[in-house]
């Protein structure tokens, strides 16, 4: 993949990461040399790599605290992401495929993040019950399938933060029944970044009340 097709990195991109920019540069390019060749991003994505990926997620970094999980990281959007925009969190990329695996495993090593494990599961494997603070994910699924899968890694008085389009309102709409279940009373859509990034990032979030 050549320089010349991937998108230039946005002014606002060191805003949003500050002294961690260094370390999004360099995942950055590495998603961009060897994304589409390792089946990570499509062909359309490096002209728009920073904006509507890297920025998309980072924008999100400061809602989360503790210890958290991003559910089916694949490329490691958002996990890869936050875990660089915030070192001072506990970050748990959770992702069943094993090519996908090993380049969030490569990426860590070779970023430097001592505050990730990537561990190769599906969510509904997950064995050690309700212990994070937060969990988040970003195109995976629906709202009203992603809640059983997420629900149950997250303590009580923790959070759901997951990222969505345009349609997270209808989302919500959708999954009245596994919300009320989980025990997510206050389910709601919260845009974020709208001050910095031309597309702002819409966040399903919701506190787990069991």
């Amino acid at each position: 993949m050549s320089e010349t097709q991937v998108e230039v990195e946005p002014a606002v991109a060191a805003e949003i990461f500050g002294d961690r920019i260094d370390v999004a540069r360099r995942f950055t390019q590495a998603l961009a040399d060897e994304g589409e060749e390792r089946g990570l991003i499509g062909p359309l994505e490096p002209p728009r790599l920073w904006s509507r990926h890297v920025l998309n997620s980072a924008v999100v970094a400061p809602l989360f605290s503790g210890r958290v999980a991003d559910i089916g990281s694949g490329a490691g959007l958002p996990g890869l992401v936050l875990a660089i925009a915030r070192p001072d969190v506990e970050w748990i990329l959770i992702e069943p495929m094993e090519r996908r695996v090993a380049w969030l495993n490569e990426q860590v090593d070779s970023l430097g993040l001592d505050n990730v494990e990537v561990l190769r599961a599906r969510a509904e494997d997950w064995k050690r019950g309700p212990i994070l603070d937060a969990v988040t994910a970003r195109a995976v699924s629906a709202l009203r399938t992603l809640v059983p899968l997420t629900a149950p890694l997250v303590k009580d008085g923790g959070e759901l933060i997951l990222l969505k389009g345009a349609n997270a309102g209808a989302e919500i709409d959708a999954a009245v029944k596994p919300l009320r279940k989980y025990g997510i009373a206050d389910a709601r859509v919260e845009v974020v970044g709208e001050a910095l990034l031309a597309e702002p990032t819409r966040v399903v979030r919701g506190t787990i009340r069991r």
